[in-house]
């Protein structure tokens, strides 16, 4: 059989757009002779679509859509299409996450959903009911079995050592089906790719059936969509891949397995050779290395930035540039993005500004060829300072005076945003976002937090990578000390430990979920990890407060990380 992925990239609720990707897309691969073509789940309306699914008229914009398609499509084409479909039970949720099979203007066959996941950012239980049952549909002679994406991941539920108490796989495979079919919206983290093709390579291995697994692409808020589409055979092995991070049409031919049989590779006939018009076959590895890893993670940054402006109708950003790390890797990402003509950098030195920074700042824009503004904050900060010095009187100079030179730039950041419906692009790292060095209604002022996912230290690694090809960030930037340079001669470990310290802690505590004795344990300094979680519990109000968070780890700032503000800060 030959069969096409079609990785697509739909807009949440932008029906006729969507609508017709899968058109264009479905011809296509009707052009290179394939007799079904499988898509992402919930291609039509749009993955995740949250809360717009209590909209009645969400709902039957979706499934017109499909009525539409179903009359639309290439009569000799098989189409898999996710989209959200009424809940017929008399209980249960009203609604249903399905695949459905269009087939010569008919709907040959819908599988619902069964396994609805709750963890991290997915909260799928809130709106639909998993299904009743699963059966696998026939299409020339061979039977398909539909496992909509967490549908595979019966033995990985988000709870380490149970299992779902429902394995949709085996009670397809039980059923006969010859070949799984896995439309997927499944967001990018660092290797995340590499875990999705080892799962779909140990359920091929063993039932002896091939595994089609269709991927979304895109961003949507902070979540990011790699792609990365794949064909396991029915002996185990990765034999095609679409490409990450783009829409693609990948076509190849398959033979069936049969259910039950040993893993072993099959002939030639059985690996799915490649149709010529189709992406090259990509190397897989066990994980990505640094270079591919930031590589990856420079192709997600990018399309995140672009896709949120796209789809939410704007073209323009600009950023606040300070000659640092972090604004220099953000201003890079979104040239690379949106195209120099579309990014704005506004340099606003105060009076501890150092003229390196000024320097290394303005050799970042002719080094991208990006257009920017001087607005020097000085005056504006000390007429705040001269109408607050009546309350302030009788008290030495802290925090609050370096935060109003914050908050002055954050000021100017959106008032330039109001006037020119360009968005601002807030730089801190997600170092800064767990400790609370950041001011509010300042640097975290904007519209999307671009590298607030990355540690610092990756931060400098992401810097490296971009310069490794081609010297685009000053020398001087990476080398010399992180400063917020709201105060002379400062420092960022005047108020934190050396970042990589602080980060070895951060990373044991968020990504690894480690308690301050688990820490400890490893070796840590009791006073280093008891003041860098004081910090990160200290600084959850903050986090309320910033800017969505593009996603690239495993455990991101936002929906995916839920913590109380109001809460004892203990030893945890």
């Amino acid at each position: 059989m030959r069969i096409a992925i079609a990785q697509c990239n739909p807009i949440i609720g932008a029906f006729d757009g969507n609508r017709r990707r899968i058109l264009n897309a479905a011809r296509q691969a009707r052009d290179y002779g394939a007799e079904l073509v499988l898509f992402p789940e919930l291609a039509v309306c749009g993955y995740p679509p949250m809360d717009l699914l209590d909209q009645r008229t969400f709902v039957e914009a979706n499934q017109k859509s499909v009525r539409m398609l179903q009359h639309e499509l290439p009569a000799d084409l098989a189409v898999v299409v996710g989209y959200v479909e009424t809940n017929l039970a008399v209980s249960g949720k009203p609604l249903q996450n399905v695949a459905a099979v269009l087939h010569q203007g008919r709907v040959l066959h819908v599988q619902a959903k069964t396994l609805l996941p709750t963890y991290d950012v997915f909260d799928e239980a809130r709106y639909f009911e998993p299904a009743a049952v699963r059966t696998p549909f026939e299409l020339h002679g061979v039977r398909l079995g539909i496992a909509i994406c967490e549908d595979i991941w019966w033995e990985t539920p988000p709870a380490p050592g149970e299992r779902y108490p429902i394995d949709p796989v085996k009670e397809l495979l039980d059923a006969g089906a010859q070949l799984l079919l896995v439309p997927s919206a499944s967001p990018f983290f660092t290797g995340k790719r590499t875990v999705r093709e080892q799962l779909a390579e140990r359920i091929a291995g063993i039932a002896g059936v091939p595994v089609v697994y269709s991927n979304m692409v895109g961003g949507n808020d902070s979540l990011i969509f790699d792609g990365n589409s794949f064909v396991v055979d029915a002996g185990g092995a990765v034999t095609a891949r679409a490409p990450g991070f783009e829409e693609h049409v990948l076509v190849l031919d398959l033979t069936p397995g049969t259910p039950g049989t040993s893993g072993a590779p099959r002939a030639a006939s059985a690996r799915g050779e490649l149709h010529p018009a189709v992406h090259p076959q990509v190397r897989r590895g066990a994980a990505p290395n640094p270079g591919e890893k930031y590589m990856e993670i420079e192709q997600a940054l990018v399309l995140g930035i672009r896709d949120y402006l796209v789809k939410s109708g704007f073209k323009r950003v600009h950023l606040g540039l300070s000659g640092g790390l972090d604004s220099a890797v953000v201003a890079v990402l979104a040239v690379r993005a949106l195209g120099r003509e579309n990014v704005h950098a506004f340099l606003l030195p105060s009076q501890y500004s150092s003229p390196g920074s000024v320097g290394d700042a303005k050799q970042l824009c002719d080094a991208l060829g990006i257009e920017y503004t001087t607005i020097a904050i000085g005056e504006i900060y000390h007429a705040f300072m001269r109408e607050l010095e009546p309350v302030f009187a009788g008290r030495e100079e802290d925090v609050a005076e370096e935060n109003v030179q914050a908050r002055v730039r954050g000021t100017l950041l959106m008032a330039y945003s109001n006037k020119f419906s360009s968005l601002v692009l807030a730089t801190g790292n997600k170092s800064e976002l767990a400790t609370g060095y950041c001011t509010l209604y300042g640097d975290m002022a904007g519209a999307l937090a671009v590298i607030g996912d990355l540690f610092k230290t990756e931060v400098y690694e992401l810097a490296e990578s971009f310069n490794s090809a081609r010297a685009i960030i000053p020398q001087s930037t990476l080398t010399k000390a992180p400063s917020a340079e709201l105060r002379p001669d400062q420092s960022d470990q005047d108020s934190l430990p050396p970042y990589d310290q602080l980060d070895a802690v951060l990373h044991c505590y968020i990504m690894e979920n480690l308690t301050s004795t688990q820490i400890i344990e490893r070796g840590f300094p009791p006073e280093l990890v008891h003041r860098t979680l004081s910090l990160v519990a200290r600084a959850e109000y903050k986090r309320r407060q910033t800017p969505p968070v593009l996603k690239v780890s495993p455990r991101a700032f936002g929906t995916g990380r839920r913590v109380p503000i109001a809460r004892s800060i203990y030893e945890c």
